[in-house]
């Protein structure tokens, strides 16, 4: 694989031709999810993206971790100090390995761009690591994250520079921005996501507060 290569298992998860094919995928690479990042991948995502949440949100806030996966987001918030987890993903199978960290409190299959089973005002904070990619969640699902989330809560996520530089986030953000729904605290500078794999491909995480009424 080039350097400047998507690196070939996420390759074959980003090109599912539809959701339900997308939760098959992320199915069966559960199992080998976190070695994969790990050792193969070296993703310092998590690590960034925590470095970032604790700066803006309170350790006894409550918490959903969306894509959460197997849970490797939500472990380093929890030896962070956040102890009010839940945790949501379009595969269960990710899921159930995310069960056996034993920090979240409740955890929900549920596909980002679709309507939540969640209340509204549910949540102080949302992490967002890795959702918002090619063939994942599209930038609708804004909508349903700010609605779950409390005014003056926090929604930190990621997005793939190069992917959001050609995709109608932009827009999106702006309108929610213009619409008075959110405002922007932060946008990082992009860092490679899996230095081990390639050296090229970044990604920022973004910082909005809540401000809708």
């Amino acid at each position: 694989m080039k350097k400047n290569e998507v690196p070939e298992q996420a390759q074959w998860v980003y090109s599912s031709p539809d959701l339900k094919e997308l939760a098959q995928r992320y199915d069966q690479w559960a199992i080998d999810y976190d070695q994969d990042m790990v050792n193969v991948f070296g993703s310092v995502g998590p690590q960034k993206t925590v470095e970032v949440f604790v700066k803006y949100v309170a350790t006894n806030a409550k918490i959903i971790d969306v894509g959460a996966g197997t849970g490797l987001v939500g472990q380093l918030l929890y030896q962070q100090g956040y102890h009010h987890l839940d945790a949501l993903d379009i595969s269960w199978k990710m899921l159930e390995e995310a069960r056996k960290k034993n920090i979240y409190d409740e955890l929900y299959q549920g596909t980002l761009g679709q309507p939540l089973d969640l209340a509204s005002d549910s949540y102080q904070a949302i992490m967002a690591k890795g959702v918002f990619a090619p063939g994942h969640a599209p930038s609708s699902a804004f909508d349903e994250l700010i609605r779950i989330t409390s005014k003056g809560g926090i929604i930190i996520f990621t997005l793939r520079s190069d992917y959001y530089e050609n995709s109608d986030f932009p827009d999106k953000q702006k309108s929610i921005e213009t619409s008075g729904h959110w405002k922007l605290l932060e946008k990082t500078e992009p860092f490679p996501m899996w230095p081990k794999a390639t050296k090229n491909l970044f990604y920022n995480v973004w910082v909005y507060e809540v401000i809708r009424s």
